[in-house]
């Protein structure tokens, strides 16, 4: 009963394993630069880190604007009636125009502050496609771990399997006892069930590239697997010093920290501008008429009218308005200096752990390596000497257990320290290549 309960099990695995497959169609072959590529290209919140960046350059634009005279055209028309004077048409028409000639630097700075946010913004746009490239990174290698470690499980699956086949004729012949062969049938169930997690974990991994890409998850796409050579040019690793120093100058969170500090001061002419007197120049034309259409450009020439004058503003008091904002812009810079030390030094910090994390993979992974090659030909001397009949069933599985264990480390290291390893280049502004 136990063994149908098994075969029905490997079904219910093998029906999900197949649901778990994309939908049919055409299949997407990408490599890690064509995920990198389509991340940029399609990725929602990317596109709207782009339209934040337009519309900063739009509001700087428009800043620069401030400095042309304004230009505004007035018509009116109005009927009356009244029981004394019974029906009036009346009518008025304008154009004026005004320009401000100085308010202590007010506008100046401010296309300036415009123009370092937009500046600045293209800088936030690099920032957030690092965060990208290391999502994609780390979905893209994670799907190829899984997929590596699908390929060790199904192996161990198929040594189980024939084990099964083995144990039961044996157990037949009165070679082994039932609670061997019970054993036996219980691996097999849990190597079904690793595998079973495996693929999806696997596939879960390749729906987080896909929204990643903007693509829809029914998408079926095929990840390219790197050529072995590529883990060797990964062991070739700068200094300390160089990754540090390569990567301050390329990292956009410092260039983002500078511009928040030309911005506070900007922030502070700015404030500082309500001091000074403002001095604005305005001129107008206009005329009207009055009830007699008959005469109507007569009216308009004789009632026409021009105007032409100035405006200086001095400020007196204002309530200590103008010292309150001058003191807080001052504020506001100091903190964006702090801030900008500070950054430097988590920038600093943050890339040495990282360095030193990926020196500390590289050993865990070589040792693992080691490790896997050395519990793989174990593994297959007591699958030998559990055909000869020289050990028990239950000396096979723990090393076989051991192996798994051993199996499961190496993958994780390896692919671990490809992560780790491939951040390093995106911190140092290298190209991200597999």
């Amino acid at each position: 009963m136990k063994k149908i309960v098994l075969y029905l099990l490997f079904g219910v695995f093998s029906g999900l394993t197949i649901a778990a497959q994309p939908s049919t169609g055409e299949v997407l072959s990408l490599s890690l630069v064509d995920c990198i590529e389509l991340a940029y290209k399609n990725n929602y919140n990317r596109q709207s880190v782009i339209l934040n960046e337009s519309a900063n350059q739009e509001v700087y634009k428009q800043s620069k604007m401030e400095r042309l005279p304004y230009l505004n055209a007035t018509i009116g028309e109005t009927y009356t009636h009244s029981n004394n004077t019974g029906s009036n048409w009346s009518g008025n028409y304008s154009l004026n125009t005004g320009v401000t000639v100085y308010q202590g630097g007010y506008i100046n700075n401010t296309i300036e502050k415009k123009k370092l946010s937009a500046e600045q913004s293209k800088f936030r746009t690099s920032q957030f496609e690092n965060d990208l490239t290391i999502q994609v990174l780390q979905a893209f290698l994670t799907a190829l771990g899984n997929e590596e470690l699908l390929r060790y499980q199904n192996a161990v699956l198929k040594a189980s399997d024939a084990q099964v086949k083995q144990g039961k004729v044996r157990f037949e012949t009165g070679d082994i006892l039932k609670s061997d062969y019970l054993l036996l049938e219980s691996q097999f169930a849990n190597d079904q069930n690793n595998t079973l997690e495996t693929t999806i974990s696997r596939d879960n991994s390749l729906n987080i590239l896909k929204n990643l890409m903007s693509l829809d998850l029914s998408q079926a796409i095929e990840i390219t697997y790197p050529h072995d050579s590529v883990l060797e040019q990964m062991g070739i690793i700068p200094s300390e010093a160089e990754v540090v120093s390569r990567s301050i100058e390329t990292l956009p969170d410092l260039r983002i920290s500078d511009y928040n500090v030309e911005i506070a001061k900007a922030g502070v002419l700015i404030s500082r501008s309500a001091y000074s007197p403002s001095l604005s120049l305005k001129a107008g034309i206009g005329s009207g008429h009055i009830n007699d259409f008959d005469q109507y450009g007569t009216q308009l020439s004789d009632k026409l009218n021009e105007q032409i004058g100035f405006t200086l503003s001095i400020p007196i008091f204002n309530n200590g308005r103008t010292k309150s904002n001058v003191a807080q812009s001052r504020i506001a810079l100091q903190q964006a200096e702090l801030e900008r030390k500070q950054t430097e030094l988590d920038v600093r910090q943050t890339l040495i752990q990282e360095y030193r994390s990926v020196v500390l993979a590289e050993s865990k992974f070589k040792s693992s390596e080691i490790r896997q090659n050395a519990y793989f030909e174990s593994f297959q001397v007591y699958q030998t000497k559990f055909e000869q009949g020289s050990i028990t069933a239950v000396e096979l599985l723990q090393q076989q257990n051991n192996y798994i264990n051993v199996m499961n480390d190496y993958i994780q290291s390896k692919y671990g320290f490809m992560l780790k390893r491939k951040v390093l280049d995106v911190y140092m502004g290298n190209p991200v290549t597999l």
